[in-house]
């Protein structure tokens, strides 16, 4: 099993762990700092053992690194890890934009996200509008760039399960549907404004996002429109 770092400080970027196992060209380990691809987040990069991530997996209750460069460190061998942060910072102001962008469509017009995936500062995020309402880029941009503006602070919290699904903002995040086998629940809480389920990784503050720009609008089918977004310096 290996433990995740990263859920309870995303701003550490540097780690010793030890290898539990390794295959072909990849690692795991028994602690990590690399975010693993899931949940609309891509994985981090960096260097491990002196070798280059390229690649995070979580398979079961471990994470595989794949890495290249040279040869693997054996099994029960410490090592020493460093998360790339100017992408894994990238994503952190990506991902809090998404929720704010949740937050505040779900305040004004009480529609839920159905989907999204994100790349270092740009992504896409679904939701079940039929039709979009008249000017709906421009207000949402608006609207969201106010709140990132406002300084809004972000906390993480570990529930357990009952108390968690008895949250009603944490139901419409559908927390319900995480297997049950997860007894405790990371909560991210833009206070305010935003509080859902999440396993990703954010800013401290929603100034520390920037700004987002809605880039385009998108039908992907009958009541539901796709809206595509880059996230710019302050």
């Amino acid at each position: 099993m290996t433990d995740l770092l990263y859920l309870r400080d995303a701003y550490a970027t540097r780690f010793t762990a030890t290898v539990t196992d390794v295959r072909d060209d990849a690692i795991a380990l028994d602690a990590t700092l690399f975010y693993p691809t899931g949940g609309g987040q891509p994985h981090d990069t960096g260097t491990l053992a002196g070798l280059s991530v390229v690649e995070v997996r979580k398979e079961g209750a471990d994470v595989w690194h794949r890495v290249e460069g040279g040869s693997l460190p054996a099994v029960g061998a410490q090592v020493e890890g460093e998360v790339d942060w100017e992408r894994r910072h990238q994503l952190m102001r990506t991902h809090t934009a998404l929720h704010v962008l949740c937050g505040v469509i779900w305040n004004e017009w009480r529609v839920p996200v159905t989907g999204g995936n994100m790349e270092p500062l740009s992504a896409r995020m679904d939701f079940e509008f039929d039709p979009v309402p008249e000017g709906f880029a421009a207000r949402i941009e608006e609207l969201v760039n106010a709140e990132l503006a406002a300084d809004r602070p972000i906390t993480v919290d570990f529930l357990p399960r009952d108390t968690a699904v008895q949250d009603e903002d944490l139901i419409r995040t559908k927390v319900n549907m995480i297997p049950d086998s997860v007894k405790e629940i990371r909560v991210v809480d833009i206070v305010g404004l935003d509080k859902q389920a999440d396993g990703g990784t954010h800013v401290k503050s929603t100034a520390d996002v920037g700004r987002l720009r809605v880039v385009k609008l998108e039908n992907k089918g009958k009541g539901n429109k796709r809206v595509r977004v880059e996230i710019l310096d302050a």
